[in-house]
Protein backbone atom coordinates (compact mmCIF):
# COMPACT_ATOMS: atom_id res chain seq x y z
CA UNK A 1 0.00 0.00 0.00
CA UNK A 2 1.80 3.44 -1.19
CA UNK A 3 2.19 6.29 0.78
CA UNK A 4 1.00 9.36 -0.21
CA UNK A 5 2.73 12.65 0.83
CA UNK A 6 0.42 15.32 -0.54
CA UNK A 7 1.32 19.17 0.03
CA UNK A 8 -0.83 20.68 2.82
CA UNK A 9 -2.24 24.51 1.54
CA UNK A 10 -0.91 26.84 2.96
CA UNK A 11 -2.30 28.19 6.43
CA UNK A 12 -3.90 31.69 7.04
CA UNK A 13 -1.65 33.88 9.11
CA UNK A 14 -4.69 34.66 11.53
CA UNK A 15 -4.51 34.77 14.86
CA UNK A 16 -4.07 31.81 17.20
CA UNK A 17 -2.97 30.13 13.41
CA UNK A 18 -0.65 27.31 15.35
CA UNK A 19 2.19 26.67 12.55
CA UNK A 20 1.99 22.45 11.71
CA UNK A 21 4.90 20.27 12.76
CA UNK A 22 6.52 19.01 9.64
CA UNK A 23 5.57 15.59 10.02
CA UNK A 24 2.00 16.37 10.32
CA UNK A 25 2.39 17.48 6.53
CA UNK A 26 2.62 14.38 5.29
CA UNK A 27 -0.50 12.12 6.23
CA UNK A 28 -0.36 8.29 5.13
CA UNK A 29 -3.04 7.96 3.07
CA UNK A 30 -6.92 7.14 4.63
CA UNK A 31 -6.66 3.77 3.19
CA UNK A 32 -3.40 2.43 5.62
CA UNK A 33 -5.26 4.04 8.16
CA UNK A 34 -8.16 1.97 7.74
CA UNK A 35 -6.10 -0.60 7.35
CA UNK A 36 -4.82 -0.30 10.53
CA UNK A 37 -7.58 -0.21 12.20
CA UNK A 38 -9.60 -3.33 10.96
CA UNK A 39 -6.46 -4.77 12.31
CA UNK A 40 -7.23 -3.63 15.85
CA UNK A 41 -10.78 -4.42 15.12
CA UNK A 42 -9.94 -8.28 14.83
CA UNK A 43 -7.70 -8.40 17.99
CA UNK A 44 -10.50 -6.83 19.82
CA UNK A 45 -13.08 -9.42 18.56
CA UNK A 46 -10.78 -12.19 19.80
CA UNK A 47 -9.93 -10.80 23.06
CA UNK A 48 -13.21 -9.91 23.90
CA UNK A 49 -15.23 -12.95 22.71
CA UNK A 50 -13.73 -14.66 26.29
CA UNK A 51 -15.65 -12.12 28.48
CA UNK A 52 -19.09 -13.10 26.69
CA UNK A 53 -18.62 -16.73 26.77
CA UNK A 54 -17.24 -16.25 30.30
CA UNK A 55 -20.19 -18.07 32.12
CA UNK A 56 -20.30 -21.12 29.54
CA UNK A 57 -16.67 -21.16 29.31
CA UNK A 58 -16.83 -21.51 33.38
CA UNK A 59 -18.83 -25.15 32.54
CA UNK A 60 -16.76 -26.15 30.02
CA UNK A 61 -13.08 -25.51 31.51
CA UNK A 62 -13.83 -24.50 35.64
CA UNK A 63 -16.47 -27.47 36.63
CA UNK A 64 -17.56 -27.05 39.59
CA UNK A 65 -20.71 -27.75 42.10
CA UNK A 66 -20.68 -24.00 42.62
CA UNK A 67 -21.64 -21.73 39.89
CA UNK A 68 -20.04 -18.82 41.44
CA UNK A 69 -16.54 -20.30 42.26
CA UNK A 70 -17.13 -21.65 38.91
CA UNK A 71 -17.50 -18.55 36.73
CA UNK A 72 -14.65 -16.76 39.41
CA UNK A 73 -12.46 -19.26 37.86
CA UNK A 74 -12.89 -18.19 34.52
CA UNK A 75 -12.87 -14.62 35.29
CA UNK A 76 -9.25 -15.27 37.06
CA UNK A 77 -7.91 -16.67 34.25
CA UNK A 78 -8.93 -13.71 32.28
CA UNK A 79 -7.54 -10.98 34.39
CA UNK A 80 -4.59 -13.82 34.57
CA UNK A 81 -3.88 -13.16 31.00
CA UNK A 82 -3.63 -9.07 31.84
CA UNK A 83 0.09 -9.93 33.54
CA UNK A 84 0.96 -10.38 29.82
CA UNK A 85 0.22 -7.15 28.82
CA UNK A 86 2.92 -5.30 30.39
CA UNK A 87 5.54 -7.91 28.81
CA UNK A 88 4.17 -7.61 25.65
CA UNK A 89 4.53 -4.12 25.81
CA UNK A 90 8.17 -4.17 26.43
CA UNK A 91 8.53 -6.79 23.73
CA UNK A 92 6.38 -4.61 20.66
CA UNK A 93 7.02 -1.61 21.92
CA UNK A 94 10.38 -1.88 21.99
CA UNK A 95 10.87 -3.21 18.14
CA UNK A 96 8.23 -0.92 17.09
CA UNK A 97 10.28 2.21 18.51
CA UNK A 98 13.56 1.19 17.25
CA UNK A 99 12.34 -0.72 13.94
CA UNK A 100 9.01 0.86 12.72
CA UNK A 101 5.60 0.18 13.49
CA UNK A 102 4.07 -2.02 10.56
CA UNK A 103 5.98 -5.07 11.22
CA UNK A 104 5.37 -4.89 15.17
CA UNK A 105 1.43 -4.82 14.32
CA UNK A 106 1.85 -7.47 11.89
CA UNK A 107 3.11 -9.59 14.52
CA UNK A 108 1.03 -8.83 17.42
CA UNK A 109 -2.62 -9.53 14.96
CA UNK A 110 -0.70 -13.04 13.96
CA UNK A 111 -0.53 -13.95 17.70
CA UNK A 112 -3.90 -12.90 18.49
CA UNK A 113 -5.32 -15.09 16.16
CA UNK A 114 -3.35 -17.89 16.85
CA UNK A 115 -4.66 -18.12 20.15
CA UNK A 116 -8.33 -17.46 19.43
CA UNK A 117 -8.27 -20.14 17.19
CA UNK A 118 -6.53 -22.45 19.52
CA UNK A 119 -9.12 -21.98 22.32
CA UNK A 120 -11.79 -22.45 19.82
CA UNK A 121 -9.90 -25.68 19.29
CA UNK A 122 -9.20 -26.67 22.78
CA UNK A 123 -10.94 -29.97 24.33
CA UNK A 124 -12.94 -29.34 27.14
CA UNK A 125 -12.27 -30.45 31.27
CA UNK A 126 -14.37 -33.44 30.04
CA UNK A 127 -12.32 -34.68 27.82
CA UNK A 128 -8.67 -34.24 28.97
CA UNK A 129 -8.73 -33.12 32.39
CA UNK A 130 -6.51 -30.40 33.91
CA UNK A 131 -4.70 -29.99 30.91
CA UNK A 132 -8.09 -28.34 29.50
CA UNK A 133 -7.44 -25.08 31.95
CA UNK A 134 -4.01 -25.27 31.44
CA UNK A 135 -4.08 -25.10 27.75
CA UNK A 136 -6.82 -22.46 27.79
CA UNK A 137 -4.85 -20.13 30.34
CA UNK A 138 -1.27 -20.48 27.90
CA UNK A 139 -4.05 -19.52 25.00
CA UNK A 140 -5.12 -16.59 26.67
CA UNK A 141 -1.42 -15.43 28.21
CA UNK A 142 -0.80 -15.70 24.55
CA UNK A 143 -3.46 -13.07 23.62
CA UNK A 144 -2.52 -10.55 26.54
CA UNK A 145 1.15 -10.39 25.01
CA UNK A 146 -0.57 -9.77 21.68
CA UNK A 147 -2.94 -7.10 23.33
CA UNK A 148 0.54 -5.54 24.70
CA UNK A 149 1.92 -4.76 22.17
CA UNK A 150 -1.36 -3.65 20.11
CA UNK A 151 -2.16 -0.64 22.08
CA UNK A 152 0.67 1.57 21.48
CA UNK A 153 1.27 0.55 17.89
CA UNK A 154 -2.02 0.91 17.00
CA UNK A 155 -2.53 4.82 18.47
CA UNK A 156 0.91 5.70 17.54
CA UNK A 157 0.20 4.88 13.94
CA UNK A 158 -3.01 6.92 13.79
CA UNK A 159 -1.56 9.54 15.92
CA UNK A 160 1.45 10.30 13.38
CA UNK A 161 -1.05 9.74 10.30
CA UNK A 162 -3.08 12.38 11.44
CA UNK A 163 -3.29 15.73 9.32
CA UNK A 164 -3.17 19.02 11.48
CA UNK A 165 -6.01 19.58 13.74
CA UNK A 166 -7.39 16.13 13.21
CA UNK A 167 -5.62 14.02 15.49
CA UNK A 168 -8.84 13.29 17.69
CA UNK A 169 -10.60 12.03 14.95
CA UNK A 170 -8.37 10.25 13.66
CA UNK A 171 -7.13 8.42 17.16
CA UNK A 172 -10.50 8.10 17.95
CA UNK A 173 -10.93 5.63 15.05
CA UNK A 174 -8.57 3.07 17.49
CA UNK A 175 -11.39 3.06 20.20
CA UNK A 176 -13.97 2.83 17.79
CA UNK A 177 -12.47 -0.19 16.77
CA UNK A 178 -11.98 -1.67 19.83
CA UNK A 179 -15.28 -0.75 20.50
CA UNK A 180 -16.85 -2.20 16.99
CA UNK A 181 -14.99 -5.35 17.77
CA UNK A 182 -16.73 -5.51 21.80
CA UNK A 183 -19.95 -4.95 19.87
CA UNK A 184 -19.26 -8.00 17.45
CA UNK A 185 -18.50 -10.13 19.75
CA UNK A 186 -21.20 -9.19 21.77
CA UNK A 187 -23.50 -9.55 18.55
CA UNK A 188 -22.22 -13.04 18.25
CA UNK A 189 -23.33 -13.56 21.95
CA UNK A 190 -26.67 -12.71 21.09
CA UNK A 191 -26.82 -14.35 17.49
CA UNK A 192 -25.78 -17.75 18.69
CA UNK A 193 -28.10 -17.60 22.06
CA UNK A 194 -31.06 -16.52 20.20
CA UNK A 195 -29.86 -19.73 17.38
CA UNK A 196 -28.77 -22.18 19.15
CA UNK A 197 -30.44 -24.43 21.89
CA UNK A 198 -28.48 -24.16 25.80
CA UNK A 199 -27.35 -27.38 24.86
CA UNK A 200 -25.51 -26.96 21.47
CA UNK A 201 -24.30 -23.16 22.76
CA UNK A 202 -22.17 -24.85 25.84
CA UNK A 203 -21.28 -27.81 23.78
CA UNK A 204 -19.70 -26.56 20.54
CA UNK A 205 -21.28 -23.08 19.47
CA UNK A 206 -19.62 -21.02 21.77
CA UNK A 207 -16.69 -22.29 19.56
CA UNK A 208 -17.48 -20.39 16.28
CA UNK A 209 -16.79 -16.73 16.90
CA UNK A 210 -13.23 -18.05 18.28
CA UNK A 211 -12.78 -20.01 15.37
CA UNK A 212 -13.93 -17.06 12.58
CA UNK A 213 -11.65 -14.48 14.99
CA UNK A 214 -8.54 -16.88 14.14
CA UNK A 215 -9.70 -16.58 10.34
CA UNK A 216 -10.25 -12.65 10.34
CA UNK A 217 -6.74 -12.43 11.76
CA UNK A 218 -5.34 -14.03 8.52
CA UNK A 219 -7.28 -10.62 6.71
CA UNK A 220 -6.02 -8.57 9.37
CA UNK A 221 -1.86 -9.78 8.71
CA UNK A 222 -2.49 -9.14 5.10
CA UNK A 223 -3.24 -5.67 5.68
CA UNK A 224 -0.79 -5.00 7.97
CA UNK A 225 1.52 -6.57 5.82
CA UNK A 226 0.63 -4.07 2.88
CA UNK A 227 0.81 -1.21 5.45
CA UNK A 228 3.71 1.91 5.00
CA UNK A 229 4.97 3.24 8.71
CA UNK A 230 4.27 6.37 9.46
CA UNK A 231 5.93 9.52 7.98
CA UNK A 232 6.92 10.57 11.70
CA UNK A 233 8.59 7.60 12.43
CA UNK A 234 10.11 7.69 8.88
CA UNK A 235 11.64 11.22 9.58
CA UNK A 236 13.19 10.26 13.09
CA UNK A 237 14.88 7.25 11.01
CA UNK A 238 16.19 9.39 8.57
CA UNK A 239 17.66 11.57 11.36
CA UNK A 240 19.54 9.21 13.14
CA UNK A 241 17.03 9.66 16.51
CA UNK A 242 15.37 6.53 16.74
CA UNK A 243 16.33 5.66 20.17
CA UNK A 244 17.73 2.61 20.47
CA UNK A 245 16.83 1.51 24.45
CA UNK A 246 13.16 2.87 24.46
CA UNK A 247 12.07 0.93 27.16
CA UNK A 248 14.88 2.20 29.32
CA UNK A 249 14.60 5.95 28.33
CA UNK A 250 10.67 5.49 29.15
CA UNK A 251 11.84 4.78 32.85
CA UNK A 252 14.94 6.94 32.93
CA UNK A 253 13.51 10.50 31.32
CA UNK A 254 9.72 10.01 30.89
CA UNK A 255 8.92 8.33 34.41
CA UNK A 256 6.44 11.22 35.38
CA UNK A 257 4.16 10.99 32.08
CA UNK A 258 4.08 7.04 32.67
CA UNK A 259 2.52 7.68 36.00
CA UNK A 260 0.01 9.77 34.59
CA UNK A 261 -0.84 7.99 31.83
CA UNK A 262 -1.49 4.61 33.59
CA UNK A 263 -3.78 6.75 36.15
CA UNK A 264 -5.60 8.55 33.17
CA UNK A 265 -6.07 4.53 31.74
CA UNK A 266 -7.44 3.37 34.84
CA UNK A 267 -11.42 4.30 34.70
CA UNK A 268 -11.20 3.62 31.09
CA UNK A 269 -9.74 -0.15 31.86
CA UNK A 270 -12.26 -0.43 34.50
CA UNK A 271 -14.78 0.68 32.41
CA UNK A 272 -14.37 -1.11 29.64
CA UNK A 273 -14.33 -4.52 31.33
CA UNK A 274 -16.58 -4.17 34.18
CA UNK A 275 -19.40 -2.18 31.69
CA UNK A 276 -19.15 -4.08 28.64
CA UNK A 277 -17.84 -7.16 28.86
CA UNK A 278 -18.61 -7.89 32.58
CA UNK A 279 -21.69 -6.72 32.28
CA UNK A 280 -23.79 -9.55 30.11
CA UNK A 281 -22.47 -12.20 32.71
CA UNK A 282 -23.54 -10.20 35.88
CA UNK A 283 -27.04 -9.78 34.69
CA UNK A 284 -27.41 -13.32 33.90
CA UNK A 285 -26.03 -14.77 36.89
CA UNK A 286 -26.71 -12.38 39.20
CA UNK A 287 -29.95 -10.53 38.63
CA UNK A 288 -31.16 -13.43 36.43
CA UNK A 289 -31.33 -11.52 33.37
CA UNK A 290 -31.34 -14.31 30.10
CA UNK A 291 -28.26 -14.61 28.61
CA UNK A 292 -29.20 -13.41 25.19
CA UNK A 293 -31.33 -10.56 26.50
CA UNK A 294 -28.17 -9.19 28.29
CA UNK A 295 -26.27 -9.13 25.10
CA UNK A 296 -28.71 -7.90 23.55
CA UNK A 297 -28.67 -5.06 26.15
CA UNK A 298 -24.60 -4.97 25.50
CA UNK A 299 -24.78 -4.53 21.89
CA UNK A 300 -27.17 -2.05 22.10
CA UNK A 301 -25.10 0.33 24.24
CA UNK A 302 -21.86 -0.92 22.03
CA UNK A 303 -23.58 0.49 19.17
CA UNK A 304 -24.51 3.47 20.41
CA UNK A 305 -20.28 4.33 21.67
CA UNK A 306 -19.51 3.37 18.11
CA UNK A 307 -21.44 6.07 16.62
CA UNK A 308 -20.57 8.86 19.54
CA UNK A 309 -16.93 8.38 19.72
CA UNK A 310 -15.68 9.66 16.14
CA UNK A 311 -18.06 13.04 17.32
CA UNK A 312 -16.39 13.25 20.78
CA UNK A 313 -12.96 12.74 18.74
CA UNK A 314 -13.64 15.83 16.68
CA UNK A 315 -15.21 17.91 19.69
CA UNK A 316 -11.84 16.93 21.58
CA UNK A 317 -10.42 18.94 18.24
CA UNK A 318 -12.20 22.18 19.36
CA UNK A 319 -12.64 22.25 22.44
CA UNK A 320 -9.24 20.34 23.97
CA UNK A 321 -9.18 16.74 25.66
CA UNK A 322 -9.11 17.35 29.23
CA UNK A 323 -12.47 19.03 29.40
CA UNK A 324 -14.03 16.22 28.08
CA UNK A 325 -12.31 13.67 30.07
CA UNK A 326 -12.49 15.64 33.39
CA UNK A 327 -16.62 15.49 32.49
CA UNK A 328 -15.69 11.98 31.88
CA UNK A 329 -14.36 10.77 35.03
CA UNK A 330 -16.49 13.48 37.22
CA UNK A 331 -19.72 12.07 35.63
CA UNK A 332 -18.62 8.24 35.63
CA UNK A 333 -17.83 8.33 39.49
CA UNK A 334 -21.07 10.68 39.99
CA UNK A 335 -23.62 8.72 38.22
CA UNK A 336 -22.17 5.23 38.66
CA UNK A 337 -24.29 4.05 42.07
CA UNK A 338 -27.55 5.12 40.92
CA UNK A 339 -26.86 3.56 37.56
CA UNK A 340 -26.54 0.62 38.95
CA UNK A 341 -29.36 0.61 41.72
CA UNK A 342 -31.50 0.88 38.23
CA UNK A 343 -29.43 -2.22 36.64
CA UNK A 344 -30.44 -3.66 39.99
CA UNK A 345 -34.11 -3.64 39.39
CA UNK A 346 -33.26 -7.01 37.08
CA UNK A 347 -35.29 -5.95 33.85
CA UNK A 348 -34.27 -5.77 30.24
CA UNK A 349 -35.91 -2.29 29.86
CA UNK A 350 -33.85 -0.53 33.21
CA UNK A 351 -30.66 -2.72 32.01
CA UNK A 352 -31.06 -1.10 28.26
CA UNK A 353 -31.49 2.32 30.17
CA UNK A 354 -28.88 2.47 32.45
CA UNK A 355 -26.06 1.15 29.88
CA UNK A 356 -27.17 3.34 27.63
CA UNK A 357 -26.34 6.19 29.84
CA UNK A 358 -23.04 4.11 30.44
CA UNK A 359 -22.25 4.23 26.99
CA UNK A 360 -22.88 8.11 26.53
CA UNK A 361 -20.67 8.51 29.56
CA UNK A 362 -17.98 6.27 28.24
CA UNK A 363 -18.10 7.52 24.68
CA UNK A 364 -16.16 10.90 25.69
CA UNK A 365 -13.60 8.43 27.55
CA UNK A 366 -13.15 6.89 25.13
CA UNK A 367 -13.20 9.46 22.45
CA UNK A 368 -11.17 12.05 23.53
CA UNK A 369 -8.47 9.54 25.70
CA UNK A 370 -6.36 8.10 22.92
CA UNK A 371 -5.28 11.65 21.73
CA UNK A 372 -4.22 12.75 24.74
CA UNK A 373 -2.37 9.66 25.51
CA UNK A 374 -0.87 9.79 22.41
CA UNK A 375 0.48 13.48 22.87
CA UNK A 376 1.93 12.56 26.17
CA UNK A 377 4.54 10.71 24.57
CA UNK A 378 7.28 12.01 22.03
CA UNK A 379 7.74 9.83 18.46
CA UNK A 380 11.34 8.34 20.04
CA UNK A 381 9.50 6.51 22.74
CA UNK A 382 5.48 6.58 22.02
CA UNK A 383 4.75 2.94 21.02
CA UNK A 384 6.52 2.07 24.32
CA UNK A 385 5.31 4.77 26.62
CA UNK A 386 1.54 4.00 26.10
CA UNK A 387 1.94 -0.22 25.92
CA UNK A 388 3.86 -0.15 28.72
CA UNK A 389 1.18 2.41 30.81
CA UNK A 390 -1.69 0.83 29.48
CA UNK A 391 -0.43 -2.61 29.81
CA UNK A 392 0.54 -1.96 33.37
CA UNK A 393 -2.97 -0.22 34.22
CA UNK A 394 -5.21 -3.17 32.58
CA UNK A 395 -2.98 -5.81 34.39
CA UNK A 396 -3.72 -3.82 37.65
CA UNK A 397 -6.96 -2.32 37.74
CA UNK A 398 -8.87 -3.51 34.03
CA UNK A 399 -8.46 -7.07 33.80
CA UNK A 400 -9.08 -7.86 37.25
CA UNK A 401 -12.37 -5.59 36.73
CA UNK A 402 -14.71 -8.80 36.32
CA UNK A 403 -12.43 -10.99 39.24
CA UNK A 404 -12.68 -8.15 41.58
CA UNK A 405 -16.91 -7.27 40.90
CA UNK A 406 -17.83 -10.82 41.15
CA UNK A 407 -16.14 -11.69 44.73
CA UNK A 408 -17.42 -8.32 45.89
CA UNK A 409 -21.05 -9.18 45.07
CA UNK A 410 -20.07 -13.04 46.76
CA UNK A 411 -18.70 -11.25 49.84
CA UNK A 412 -21.13 -8.88 50.61
CA UNK A 413 -24.19 -10.29 49.04
CA UNK A 414 -24.78 -6.73 47.68
CA UNK A 415 -25.62 -7.09 43.87
CA UNK A 416 -24.86 -2.87 43.77
CA UNK A 417 -20.79 -4.03 45.06
CA UNK A 418 -19.09 -3.57 41.55
CA UNK A 419 -20.23 0.51 41.39
CA UNK A 420 -17.69 1.31 44.19
CA UNK A 421 -14.95 -0.33 42.25
CA UNK A 422 -16.05 1.53 39.21
CA UNK A 423 -16.21 4.64 41.17
CA UNK A 424 -12.49 4.54 42.64
CA UNK A 425 -11.25 4.20 39.33
CA UNK A 426 -13.08 7.39 37.94
CA UNK A 427 -11.71 9.34 40.86
CA UNK A 428 -8.33 7.99 40.80
CA UNK A 429 -8.62 8.93 37.01
CA UNK A 430 -9.79 12.67 37.33
CA UNK A 431 -6.48 13.52 39.63
CA UNK A 432 -4.55 11.98 36.69
CA UNK A 433 -6.44 13.75 33.82
CA UNK A 434 -6.07 16.94 36.06
CA UNK A 435 -2.33 17.08 36.39
CA UNK A 436 -1.81 16.26 32.61
CA UNK A 437 -1.19 19.44 30.32
CA UNK A 438 -3.74 20.15 27.20
CA UNK A 439 -1.62 19.37 24.32
CA UNK A 440 -4.29 19.85 21.58
CA UNK A 441 -3.11 22.65 20.05
CA UNK A 442 0.82 21.32 20.31
CA UNK A 443 2.44 19.82 17.29
CA UNK A 444 3.49 15.95 18.26
CA UNK A 445 6.94 15.82 19.76
CA UNK A 446 9.56 14.18 17.98
CA UNK A 447 11.97 13.25 21.33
Amino acid sequence: MSVTTPQEPRRSERAGARPADPVERHPVSRCAVVASSFGNFVEWFDYSVYGFFATVIAGAFFPSENETASLMASFAAFGLTFAARPLGAFVFGHFGDRFGRRTALAVSVLMMGFASLAIGLLPSFGAIGLWAPVLLVAARLTQGFSAGGEAGGSSSYLAESAPPGKRGLYTSWQQFTIVLGLLAGSGSGVLLSTVLSEDALQSWGWRLPFLLGGLMAVIGLYLRLNLDDTPAFRELADEGEVDGAPLLSIFRTHWRTLLKAVGFFVSTSVTNYTLFVYMPSYANTELGVPMSRALLSNSIALGLVVCLIPLVGILSDRLGRRPLLLFFNGSLALATYPLFLLVSAGTFPTLVAAQLVFAVLASFGFGAGTALYTEMFPTRVRYTGIGVSLGVSAAIFGGSAPFISTWLVSATGDQIAPAFYLIAAALISFVAVYLIAETYRSPLRKK
